[in-house]
């Protein structure tokens, strides 16, 4: 039984005061035990830089890599091989630590597209665990055909809940952003396999993020029950508590699911000096 939780990032300024100093990982996986992988999405990091990574988090971290979206947005899953090809010799030495490859989606990818969706996930090789986030409305009116496709080849569906946020208007800077920019997701629970995903959007309020993510602590509860190991990403409009939040959902989840084991505590920043 395992709960992996995290933040879309592991680095932000607003985290060095509460962060031991040093590698930015590795001080980031003392709070939380996964990442979103989205560094990738914008540019296949070097072998070298990967290794780097590992050497930072244990074997029992959670790194999702994102597939480029040279690949799945621009290309549209066409004509990828040199481009995966060279992503995947990239991420190798991550080992275990690349729980499931991220495949986002854009949302003009819709359900007329799913021969290709189909097509894609038939090629890719059998080493890696897949999971997939789409964010075209019709696949979320009628779920059928894509998680048959899922369940096929084993991959998850990412749901992205942006509920809780758009449920009432911004009032900060950093929510206005957000309100501009994230995408109006619903609420979706259904896992597919024994590792289920979720990105959760909160606000910038810590009370108002609590409140709206009581449905999930019930959910994920259940998930555990059933021999599930789900990971949480937690989001905030500013993510300047988010470690700290994610750290919290574990909390209340293992208070309904006592055997949880819980998080490590993380390494204390070491006091500052005059000499």
């Amino acid at each position: 039984m395992a709960l992996h939780v995290g933040c879309a990032m592991w680095s932000l300024k607003a985290w060095q005061s509460r962060f031991a100093p040093g590698d930015k990982l590795r001080a980031y996986a003392e709070w939380c035990n996964a990442v979103e992988g989205n560094t990738t999405f914008y540019a296949v990091p070097s072998r070298a830089t990967v290794t780097t990574w590992a050497e930072q988090t244990g074997p029992d971290f959670r790194l999702l890599p994102k597939i480029p979206k040279r690949i799945t947005h621009e290309l549209r899953l066409t004509g990828t091989d040199e481009d995966l090809r060279v992503f995947l010799d990239a991420i190798e030495p991550l080992g275990p630590r690349a729980a499931a490859l991220w495949i986002q989606l854009p949302g003009s990818f819709g359900p007329a597209d799913l021969a290709v969706l189909a097509r894609f996930l038939r090629d890719l090789p059998t080493d890696f665990r897949y999971a997939v986030e789409v964010r075209h409305p019709d696949f979320f009116t009628d779920p059928r055909r894509l998680e048959e496709l899922l369940a096929q080849h084993r991959a998850e569906w990412v749901p992205f809940d942006t509920t809780a946020f758009f449920a009432t208007p911004p009032t900060s800077d950093a929510e206005r952003d957000a309100w501009m920019k994230k995408p109006r997701m619903p609420r979706r629970d259904t896992a597919l396999t024994d590792r289920p995903i979720v990105r959760y959007l909160g606000r910038d309020d810590p009370a108002r993020t609590v409140a709206g993510w009581q449905p999930w602590v019930e959910t994920v509860a259940g998930w555990l029950r059933e021999g599930r190991s789900p990971t949480v990403f937690v989001h905030t409009p500013d993510n300047a508590d988010a470690p700290a939040l994610a750290r919290l959902f574990h909390d209340e989840v293992r208070a309904k699911v006592p055997g949880l084991p819980a998080l490590p505590v993380p390494v204390p920043p070491e006091p500052t000096t005059l000499f």
